[in-house]
């Protein structure tokens, strides 16, 4: 194990002597940048060749170090290989595997030369200009620690969705991380660049062994130290999601319960950290945090565990409910908050379908909608459990819930019903409805299709007014031209509401009926059409869409194999 040099503290502008040139002056090479991988031999091999592609050799990037984590794969052998002819790469091996990522990133930082420092996962890959975008911004406003926007990248599917988007739209400089608590949403260490004098003043590291969730940890730690911190929007992280890899990665390896417990034990030691710093504005941030993102990614995987798992998940999650403030439920957004409340009101696990819809995002809150001396309640039985914003929110930011049931006998059509929500829709008067079909490989638009919607009276004793609309869609459409025999497209439906008040709301539909199943149409310019709807994890209306016979045996022969 290498040992920690001791680097004397200096400024970023200090740090770092830029060359003389033109208005685009390269720094010297300055950056390290720390890969860490176990079992990974198909994929390490990208991971390193994009930090070493992190400009012209000698600019910008001084070093590589992988770290090896004693993999058993044949990892260390291709990484070995790749250094054979790239001298500045070096390849540093475990013999006992640390059991998680924190220890081989400190193997990595102790051994790393560059004034600055980046992390990089092995399944995971730099953008062209990551490094050299970071160290710019750092450079320009004297900041040990830079951000830039990191994308998951959903795989095979290549869908990208913005990490945490809100914080990269445009630049800016953070003072103070204690100003700007919004930050502590972002508790990703790879999309970042540090200064290694301001981790070593800080004695900021991960925690070591088998610690899920480490960079929650790393991030507090480097927050509570109230560095000067800059953001830019350039991409500097390509997160690579593989759902159906054998074998998921730490994070996203949710199905056991052990996994919640890691979360609950990596937030409350963040917390605390914020709180021994006396940062307790960072504090009620993490909190809020937690329930905006943690708590309403679980719920909404909730109903698709096992009875044993729901009854251990909803005991933790009460346990550790119970000891936010309510300060912190008030601060977060009024699905979270509600989510939260029915969790610590009820002692067994409840009303899952209604918990997993209105978990979405966006969020449907699902009849019946029950009321107590007024005041708009989760149901009869908790009054206490009050949906305190319903009132007062605006039209498009309602968790609004419009089933839609799918029939393609023999064409696409959508039976549509909005239900109202206390009467705030009714007031507005919805008059139509827009269905847009969005690709998720790449958001590409398919068509619109509109209808008119017509009212419909309540149908049973305490059930609230509707609107109803039938919709059918062109399916073929939806196919390329030259889709023979490829998989089935993802397509995502959302819907567009207009009022008559000039209000309206964008929602997404909650699959519904008997119809969710795979179909074989007639085409006249495919010859068929196979078409499949189905419902998302979170309970939304998808569709998968192919064209062509082949495609046809292709999915035939998979069943057959199975």
């Amino acid at each position: 194990m290498l040992s920690t040099r001791n680097v004397d503290s200096v400024t970023v502008k200090e740090a770092l002597e830029p060359l003389p040139g033109g208005p685009n002056i390269t720094p010297s090479a300055q950056v390290s940048i720390v890969v860490i991988a176990f079992n990974d031999a198909g994929h390490v091999g990208d991971a390193v060749r994009s930090a070493l592609a992190q400009g012209n050799p000698g600019e910008t990037v001084t070093e590589v170090i992988a770290v090896n984590d004693a993999s058993t794969d044949g990892t260390g052998a291709a990484l070995d290989a790749l250094a054979r002819d790239e001298p500045r790469l070096r390849v540093l091996h475990r013999e006992r595997n640390s059991g998680g990522c924190g220890t081989p990133r400190n193997d990595g930082l102790r051994a790393a030369t560059g004034r600055f420092v980046m992390f990089l996962d092995s399944d995971d890959v730099l953008p062209p200009g990551a490094a050299r975008a970071l160290l710019a911004a750092a450079l320009e406003h004297d900041a040990p620690v830079a951000a830039g926007a990191c994308v998951r990248r959903e795989l095979p599917a290549h869908r990208d969705i913005p990490w945490q988007p809100a914080l990269y739209r445009e630049p800016a400089v953070h003072d103070s991380a204690e100003t700007s608590p919004q930050l502590v949403r972002d508790t990703l260490c790879v999309n970042k660049l540090y200064a290694r004098a301001f981790l070593d003043e800080h004695a900021i590291t991960f925690p070591e062994g088998r610690f899920t969730y480490e960079d929650f940890v790393f991030t507090a730690r480097v927050l509570a130290a109230d560095p000067r911190i800059v953001t830019i929007p350039d991409s500097v992280y390509i997160w690579h999601v593989r759902r159906s890899a054998a074998k998921q990665s730490i994070s996203l390896d949710r199905n056991d319960v052990a996994n919640w417990q890691a979360r609950i034990a990596a937030h409350r030691a963040s917390v605390q950290i914020f709180k021994d710093a006396g940062l307790k504005a960072l504090a009620h941030a993490a909190n809020t945090k937690f329930l905006d993102h943690d708590l309403r990614m679980y719920v909404r995987e909730l109903h698709t565990r096992s009875a044993d798992y729901r009854a251990e998940w909803w005991s933790l999650a009460r346990d550790y409910l119970a000891n936010f403030d309510e300060v912190d439920l008030r601060a977060a957004r009024a699905p979270a908050r509600w989510l939260a409340r029915v969790v610590l009101a009820s002692p067994a696990p409840r009303d899952l379908d209604r918990l997993t819809q209105l978990a979405a995002r966006p969020g449907r809150l699902l009849p019946p909608y029950a009321e107590a001396d007024g005041r708009p309640v989760w149901s009869p039985d908790l009054p206490d459990v009050e949906l305190d914003a319903i009132g007062t929110k605006p039209t498009h930011r309602l968790p609004v819930t419009i089933d839609a049931e799918p029939s393609v006998t023999g064409r696409g059509v959508l039976r549509l019903r909005i239900h109202d929500l206390y009467g705030r829709l009714a007031a507005s008067e919805p008059q139509s409805i827009d269905i847009e079909l969005h690709r998720r490989r790449d958001e590409q638009r398919g068509p619109v299709h509109t209808a008119s919607l017509t009212r419909a009276a309540p149908t049973a004793p305490g059930s609230t007014a509707s609107w109803t609309a039938e919709v059918a869609l062109d399916l073929a459409a939806l196919v390329e031209p030259d889709g023979q025999g490829a998989d089935p497209e993802p397509w995502d439906l959302m819907a567009q509401v207009s009022c008559a008040n000039g209000a309206g709301f964008r929602a997404s539909l909650r699959a519904q009926g008997p119809g969710l199943r795979r179909r074989v149409l007639p085409s006249r310019r495919h010859l068929v059409l196979l078409v499949q709807p189905y419902a998302t994890t979170g309970g939304a209306l998808s569709l998968r869409v192919a064209s062509g016979v082949r495609s046809v045996w292709r999915i035939a022969a998979r069943r057959l194999r199975r």
